[in-house]
């Protein structure tokens, strides 16, 4: 597919992310390969579009293709192209992907899901700027860059002989690693109200009320797993859930499974029983056992919060001056030790 033009206005300050767009902004002049690496959901399809528009390629074509999608012989066939008669039902020429993207930029999404053989053909067009068209003789040379973008761990996959380490040498020139939200703790609350304005809008309200402490402080706890997109489907959901538009959101619908009728697995069913059956180990120093356990959570919060006293409280759902407060209890330092 050809990519549109994506949106500018990406979301987020955390100094992780800020960052990473510093790093793309440096590479997308560039002439060269780059990778997007990232768990799901972070945003590699948008930073993918990103590299390209910031690059002198900007106004030719971008062509996006998701690898995983596609059996080999078709993945083949879409970005070789292929002439009449190559094979059963090709009745006519087909276009690729490395001529379509001819001046501009390929973007191969799910990389890692390639067969060898197919990484062997890319490798020839990174390095001599040549393809030929299945079942076809002649050489047509392109002019393409080629962003890659996975979750995989390629140098693993590489080691393993699933990957070819000279195709991940070259993809290589320069990896863009984006930070996932668990790491971008300050960007939660602002994406998520942005999130939830759009859905508000999508369901004709006529403001967004925004979400109460408890809500914001659900939101800040969670670790993300799906990230920004875990989020974005968790935000629209909320607020479609919402009884009253009016008023701030008060519940967080993280899980979309959630009911008391839940269908349970025997393993999960299995995992609770014997998560009942453990007994705390007594006797105990209950007193000491809660001051270590408040001491623990008080240090976590500040490390996930990086230092940030009043997102650390919140975390904790704690006022600022509770949280304070326990620092002091503690004697915990409030900054980090230089």
């Amino acid at each position: 597919m050809v990519a549109r033009r994506p949106d500018q206005h990406i979301i987020g300050e955390a100094p992780a992310f800020l960052e990473m767009l510093e790093h793309v902004s440096r590479a997308a002049p560039l002439d060269k390969p780059v990778l997007v690496v990232g768990e799901r959901g972070t945003g590699k399809e948008l930073i993918s579009a990103r590299l390209h528009f910031l690059s002198d390629r900007w106004e030719q074509s971008v062509v996006k293709v998701n690898c995983a999608a596609l059996t080999e012989s078709i993945l083949e066939s879409e970005l070789f192209g292929h002439e009449a008669g190559a094979f059963t039902g090709a009745v006519k020429t087909h276009i690729g992907h490395f001529e379509r993207a001819d001046g501009g930029t390929l973007i191969l999404d799910e990389l890692a899901t390639i067969s060898l053989r197919m990484q062997e053909k890319i490798l020839r067009v990174i390095e001599y700027g040549e393809i030929q068209r299945v079942g076809g003789s002649e050489t047509i040379q392109v002019d393409v860059r080629i962003v890659g973008s996975t979750n995989a761990d390629l140098q693993a996959l590489a080691a393993e002989g699933a990957f070819r380490k000279d195709l991940l040498d070259r993809l290589a020139f320069d990896v863009v690693t984006i930070p996932p939200l668990r790491e971008r703790l300050e960007d939660v609350m602002t994406l998520a109200h942005a999130f939830a304005v759009n859905m508000a809008a999508e369901l004709r309200h006529s403001y967004f009320p925004g979400f109460s402490p408890r809500a914001a402080s659900a939101l800040l706890k969670h670790d993300w797993p799906g990230n920004v997109r875990e989020l974005k489907n968790t935000i629209e959901r909320s607020v479609y859930r919402s009884d009253d538009p009016e008023k701030p959101i008060s519940r967080i619908a993280f899980d979309p499974f959630d009911s008391p009728y839940k269908l349970q697995g025997r393993r999960e069913s299995g995992n609770k029983q014997a998560r009942a059956r453990r007994a705390p180990l007594l006797p105990a120093d209950l007193p000491q056992r809660l001051l270590d356990t408040e001491r623990e959570l008080l240090l976590a919060a500040l490390d996930k919060a990086r230092f940030n006293q009043r997102m650390a409280a919140d975390l904790l759902n704690l006022s600022y001056h509770q949280f304070r407060g326990k620092l002091k209890k503690h004697a915990i330092p409030g900054r980090p030790a230089s």
